[in-house]
């Protein structure tokens, strides 16, 4: 491989990866909440809150991310009447896409979870005279990140290689900038650079998440 083409190829590469990073930043930020609010309305004892709760979890499981990307993108302008105020920048439109369906899965691994959980603790709290919301906080949600802390890594790990979707829906990203480089250049080396970019965003990121299963002592 020659150095000089991949430095000279590495800042435009390194500009498609920056916009890789900013969405996986904001749907890590906006969907872990997401998910543990789905989780707490799937458990709850409304019904009606259960039962939008499992729908909208059974709807973005069960279809394609990148079904929902090009809906979000290009499907919402098409809807009669309220479609023209639906029309959002391409990039926000995909991060909604996202968020939508990685609050979903992370709404699942919590559930995951708090099924885990001994129904012994709630008793146990219980007899120690706290409340539900206590029980909830205290005991339960401390003890179900702990144990979700290995599935929501390595759903951070798809999330980054899925950001390669955004090339699906004409976002410049850093699959987007490799494709172009091997098309002008007639070389594979784009495609190696942003296979090494992408190792490393996944190492830092499972660097991370092995600190912190280490902080919380998970066996």
């Amino acid at each position: 491989m020659n150095i000089d083409y991949i430095i000279k190829i590495s800042g435009p590469m390194l500009e498609g990866a920056r916009t890789t990073v900013l969405l996986f930043l904001i749907v890590i930020v906006l969907s872990i909440p997401l998910g543990m609010v789905v989780t707490l309305m799937a458990k709850s004892s409304v019904k009606p809150l259960a039962w939008i709760a499992h729908t909208y979890i059974y709807v973005m499981r069960g279809t394609p991310l990148l079904l929902q990307l090009l809906f979000f993108c290009f499907g919402l302008p098409q809807i009669p009447v309220i479609g023209q105020y639906l029309v959002m920048d391409r990039f926000v439109a995909a991060s909604t896409g996202f968020i939508l369906n990685y609050g979903a899965y992370f709404a699942e691994i919590f559930r995951g979870g708090m099924l885990s959980i001994d129904k012994g603790q709630h008793e146990a709290a219980k007899v120690l005279g706290l409340s539900k919301w206590q029980t909830l906080r205290k005991v339960i949600l401390a003890q179900m990140f702990r144990v979700a802390l290995p599935a929501v890594a390595n759903e951070s790990i798809t999330l980054v290689k899925d950001t390669a979707l955004l090339y699906a829906v004409a976002v410049p990203e850093l699959l987007n900038f490799a494709k172009t480089a091997v098309n002008r250049d007639f070389t594979v080396t784009p495609f190696v650079v942003a296979g090494v970019i992408y190792l490393l965003m996944t190492l830092v990121l499972t660097l991370f998440f092995k600190t912190l299963e280490k902080r919380f002592k998970f066996e």
